[in-house]
């Protein structure tokens, strides 16, 4: 990752058929991803309280799905190159869907725990391959319509669609769980990926990019490994904060946690709305240095916070950091493969930001367990500051 490559100019304003491209690829990634982020906390609730599985098979069930997403990423970033991408698309907002009407059976059939049980995993696999498809899907073809030039806008907004629909679908889940039950879930979760489906129906194609010889996965790894490896890094300190926020605060008998997590929030959209364009015109390695200096500083103020209000400010702080990680160390890994590669290339880098989700919390969670829960934020920082130093050496 060259930081030391020439500024490029502004793109030009997007045209009115540009906006209503990327419009139409924001209400794909929302409504698709309403069905990953609205049923977690209705899963957890429906598995204890309703079926009385352990804590063990609750996470068993919650996790499956993140790594049929990781498994399944390489090929449908091949499916993408090959077939198109609204083929991709088409192709996995009905397994979302599939994975809704699996809840909804689950949740009615009159089966013992066990059958209902299955039928959740069923939902979880199927959602987990539907959502691998439809998120590279949208993204090569957004940037397909858009222009390679813009690849850090598309990813900006992607993100903004995605952790909108995380952030509004897990009130959501808990109502309709509260008023429907968990096959009032499910429903929901079935409906809203064919509204995702009805809007990729009236999209245009764009041409699929990759010629018929496959590409091996490590060729496609070995180009894009440093830009994965960096957002890898960057994603400890966003799970620091979700997961373990509350309690660190709980630890050292604060309240107000919840305006902490908000706080992130609101750093975390705020670049993206307004700075979006920034990875495109210099670089992905210069944001990406900037933003992990940033996130570290914000990870080191809530770590040595001596009063919430600075915790408050190091949340926000953390989030300004981490927001444009993930399209800046984006245009780097799609800048270094050839366009026929470049679904491949979208859905191989997302697997480390997967993949990062998936495996930092526990580690993280292990530390903190030994040495308090502010030992995440530690570990955030440390994990920023490792970043940095490779996205420097690119």
């Amino acid at each position: 990752m060259n930081q030391n490559a020439p500024l490029r100019s502004k793109p030009a304003p997007l045209t009115h058929v540009e906006r209503s491209s990327l419009t139409k690829h924001i209400a794909i990634v929302f409504c698709g991803f309403l069905a990953v982020g609205m049923p977690l906390p209705p899963i957890a609730l429906y598995l204890h309280d309703g079926l009385g599985f352990s804590a063990g098979m609750i996470g068993f069930a919650i996790g499956i799905q993140s790594v049929v997403t990781v498994l399944s990423r390489h090929r449908a970033g091949t499916l993408s190159d090959h077939r198109g991408a609204r083929y991709v698309i088409r192709a996995g907002l009905p397994l979302c869907a599939a994975g809704g009407l699996f809840y909804l059976l689950a949740a009615t059939m009159p089966l013992p725990g066990e059958g209902k049980f299955a039928l959740l995993i069923l939902g979880r696999i199927a959602l987990g391959l539907g959502e691998s498809l439809f998120i590279t899907g949208t993204m090569s073809w957004c940037i397909g319509r858009l222009g390679a030039p813009r690849t850090g806008l598309v990813m900006s907004w992607q993100g903004i669609a995605m952790y909108t629909a995380i952030g509004l679908g897990a009130p959501l889940g808990l109502a309709l769980y509260a008023a429907f039950g968990f096959a009032g879930v499910g429903l929901v979760a079935a409906l809203s990926p064919l509204i995702a489906l009805g809007i990729a129906y009236a999209i245009p194609d764009v041409p699929p990019t990759g010629n018929a010889q496959r590409t091996p996965f490590y060729k496609v790894l070995g180009l894009i490994w440093r830009a994965g490896m960096v957002q890898f890094l960057a994603t400890v300190a966003f799970a620091g904060i979700t997961g373990f926020m509350a309690l660190a605060y709980a630890e050292r008998g604060w309240q107000g946690a919840g305006l902490a997590l908000t706080a992130f929030s609101a750093g975390f959209i705020a670049p993206r709305v307004v700075a979006s364009h920034l990875p495109d015109i210099h670089g992905g390695a210069r944001v990406a240095m900037v933003s992990l200096a940033v996130e570290a500083l914000g990870q080191i103020m809530i770590w040595l916070a001596p009063h919430p209000m600075v915790a408050l400010a190091g949340a926000l702080v953390t989030g300004l950091g981490f927001s444009l990680i993930f399209p800046a160390m984006g245009v780097e890994a799609t800048r270094r493969v050839p366009i026929e590669q470049r679904g491949r290339a979208v859905a191989n880098f997302i697997a480390f930001f997967d993949l990062a989700v998936g495996l930092t919390a526990p580690a993280v969670g292990y530390a903190a367990g030994l040495f308090g829960y502010g030992t995440a934020f530690l570990i955030g920082a440390v994990a920023a500051i490792g970043a940095l130093a490779l996205a420097a050496r690119g």
